[in-house]
């Protein structure tokens, strides 16, 4: 694998999914790329791509590779940078993942980086699982939880998530407000599928209801979301979600003991990058100017 060149044409059909779209990106003939995609797999003795009417799918290897280029690729796009006398160019991809839970206020927040910098192509990418940064699968991660340990990881205090105990009106008509915590055993609520879950409120309320009480459960935030506001139990959600339905009333308001820790998590390789230090830099910007949950 000396040719840097046949990686790197590899990573970018990978990122667009055909020859054509690649070519376009690279400035060359799309038998070029075709050319440099066979080489690079009979140097490696095995398929990156899964071909098909549509264009070209990685493979498992395929996957490896793309991971291990976006990163070499970033620490090339930052040499040439700063060999140029252009360190502060902001451009090429840019790789956010967060929870489904953060997107409503993080969305706006790229929207607003990517219309200063232009030549940025934002992917937001939301979900459960855990990105693996060191391998290139994303640039900056907002995780939420007990810090991150991983090896080699950057990681920095981000504004934690407020979180209140809630119900829609149509329960409220039906079983009253919570008439403080002495109250709790008489009302019934929406929360996780999971026993002894790790969120600290989830855990206040363990110690405080049976869990014969919680007669909704839920597998995602979102569909957690989605039950309080169908009124069918008290539930937890964050205070700016809440403000934003005039149907919720407050239960309990946020505590410290319940809030969310959040965390801004950047891989040592990347972290340095103009792109990365550009957002980073944006990003707590943007959110030290919006109001308090």
């Amino acid at each position: 694998m000396s040719n840097w060149d046949e990686i790197r044409t590899a990573y970018h059909v990978a990122r667009v999914g055909t020859v054509s779209g690649a070519a376009e990106v690279l400035g060359v003939h799309h038998a070029t790329v075709i050319r440099h995609i066979d080489a690079l797999e009979e140097s490696l003795q095995t398929k990156l791509f899964q071909r098909h009417a549509r264009g070209y799918t990685p493979t498992e290897a395929g996957q490896e590779l793309l991971r291990v280029a976006r990163i070499t690729d970033d620490q090339f796009t930052q040499m040439t940078g700063r060999i140029r006398g252009q360190g502060e160019e902001v451009s090429g991809e840019l790789v956010i993942t967060s929870l489904p839970s953060m997107a409503r206020y993080l969305a706006p927040v790229l929207a607003e980086f990517q219309r200063l910098h232009p030549s940025v192509i934002v992917r937001f990418l939301t979900g459960e699982r855990l990105f693996r940064l060191e391998y290139g699968e994303a640039h900056v991660a907002i995780r939420t939880g007990n810090p991150p340990q991983e090896a080699d990881n950057v990681v920095q205090k981000f504004r934690p998530t407020l979180i209140g105990l809630y119900a829609h009106k149509s329960y409220v008509a039906r079983n009253g407000q919570l008439q403080g915590e002495g109250d709790l055993p008489n009302h019934i609520f929406v929360g996780v599928d999971t026993a002894h879950a790790r969120a600290p409120f989830f855990s206040w309320l363990d110690q405080r209801v049976s869990r014969d009480r919680i007669r909704f459960r839920f597998n995602n935030a979102d569909d957690g979301t989605a039950a309080i506001e169908a009124g069918a139990g008290l539930g937890f959600m964050t205070e700016s979600m809440a403000k934003k339905n005039p149907d919720l009333i407050e239960q309990l308001p946020p505590r410290d003991e319940w809030a969310a820790p959040n965390w801004i998590v950047t891989h040592v390789d990347l972290h340095r990058t103009p792109k990365v230090q550009a957002f980073l830099t944006f990003l707590k910007q943007a959110m030290k100017d919006l109001p308090d949950e």
